[in-house]
């Protein structure tokens, strides 16, 4: 039997002499509408265990949203032509705390761990939350109290508040697609791209040890940079003295009851890629939104502290009053559009009057959480543009009416 409508560079069982995803390209269209659903089959990873405890059960409501219509850029549509169009892999609505909505496209199944991009930044800042509520971690205090061999770089004088927000004057070149530039080499010594040379860093400790150059004042500037988030993940290891994926198992995946295991790609160290490598099930992150939107709380216990979701939420409104110099990103893999409530603490505020936030990855990943409305929306995709302002706009603009329909 020979099945039909099977890329030819897919993976077939009938085919075992055909053509393999290219270790550079793995990523981009058209092969990341398999590789997203299957991360670990292409870099090394790491497990984040759910843990013994019992699974968080999501009570259903499921409503048919398909017909749904909404606007955007002038253009009518409803949520089946939007989901249809926009490359999705995975579609979750929660309101009050029930699954409103759950799809599963392009293959994904409910066990399927997704690939989150820059999601991942979030999830990690929202561990680091836990251990400054701890005591582990002062956000006041500079990044070398944590790494002091990072006085020889750039870092010296940023504090981990300036790391959370992305505002330290370290320069860091790009963009990610022109060889010689910080953030070329920093996807090869994160582990996800075939090293090149002998020359280049072999992990992300040694990248960011090499990022030596200040563009300018710390806390001036916006500027959106994955180095941030790794040197963050590096201080939360040294300031627990665990590794960064049980970090995550205990602090968070395992309180909040998890479903499935999650995992993360590692580098040539073994350290836990925070920026951009996280991978979970649709219901899962759908779990991290609830947990959110319950103000951090589970079954009575405080996990994740309200004053650090509170504070989220607010943005830092320093960095988004319209200056030009408020944003710069000559390495973004996410839109380059700052939203009006800024960015704070590894999430994207998106109304600072409602205080709605989300958590945001290249290739169309999106965690949106309402916490008024008691509404969060989930959707997991493989779109061919690693960056869309059209299609985040759609997106945004889908989950609106959505959540506008539940009201």
């Amino acid at each position: 039997m020979v099945l039909e409508n099977i890329p030819e560079w897919q993976p077939d069982p009938m085919r075992p002499g055909g053509p393999m995803i290219p270790r550079t390209e793995w990523d981009f269209a058209p092969y990341n509408r398999w590789t997203f659903q299957r991360h670990r089959e292409f870099v090394p990873s790491a497990s984040i265990w759910r843990g013994p405890g019992p699974v968080l059960q999501l009570p259903e409501r499921l409503t048919d949203i398909d017909g749904i219509e909404f606007e955007v850029a002038g253009r009518h549509s409803t949520i089946r032509e939007f989901l249809d169009s926009s490359f999705t892999d995975g579609f979750l609505v929660l309101h009050h705390g029930e699954v409103m909505a759950e799809k599963y496209m392009n293959g994904l199944k409910p066990h399927y761990q997704h690939l989150a991009m820059s999601v991942s930044k979030s999830i990690t800042a929202t561990v680091c939350g836990i251990l400054v509520h701890r005591g582990l971690i002062d956000t006041d205090s500079p990044v070398t109290k944590y790494l002091p061999e990072l006085k020889a770089t750039a870092y010296r004088g940023a504090t981990v508040q300036h790391v959370l927000d992305m505002t330290t004057g370290v320069a860091v070149t790009g963009p990610y697609t022109q060889p010689g530039t910080h953030a070329y080499m920093m996807q090869r010594a994160a582990g996800v791209k075939p090293l090149e040379s002998a020359d280049d860093p072999q992990s992300m400790w040694q990248l960011i040890q090499r990022l030596t150059e200040q563009q300018g004042p710390h806390g001036a500037l916006f500027n959106y940079r994955s180095s941030e988030t790794n040197v963050l993940g590096f201080i939360m290891q040294r300031a627990s003295g665990k590794l960064l994926a049980e970090l995550i198992s205990t602090e968070l995946w395992a309180p909040m009851g998890a479903e499935e295991d999650a995992y993360i790609s590692v580098d040539h160290s073994g350290f836990a890629v925070a920026s951009g490598c996280f991978n979970a099930t649709l219901r899962d992150y759908g779990r991290f939104a609830l947990l959110l939107l319950r103000g951090g709380v589970l079954n009575g216990k405080q996990i994740v502290p309200l004053e650090w979701i509170e504070a989220t939420r607010s943005g830092n409104r320093d960095l988004s009053l319209g200056e030009p110099r408020s944003f710069s990103s000559s390495t973004s893999s996410t839109p380059t559009v700052l939203p009006a409530g800024g960015y704070h603490n590894q999430f994207w505020i998106e109304d600072p009057e409602r205080r709605t936030y989300m958590c945001e990855g290249a290739f169309g990943q999106v965690i949106y959480i309402d916490a008024e409305a008691e509404f969060a929306a989930v959707k997991l995709s493989a779109w061919p543009e690693a960056v869309s302002p059209d299609r985040t706009a759609e997106t945004l603009a889908a989950i609106h009416a959505i959540r506008g329909a539940c009201a």
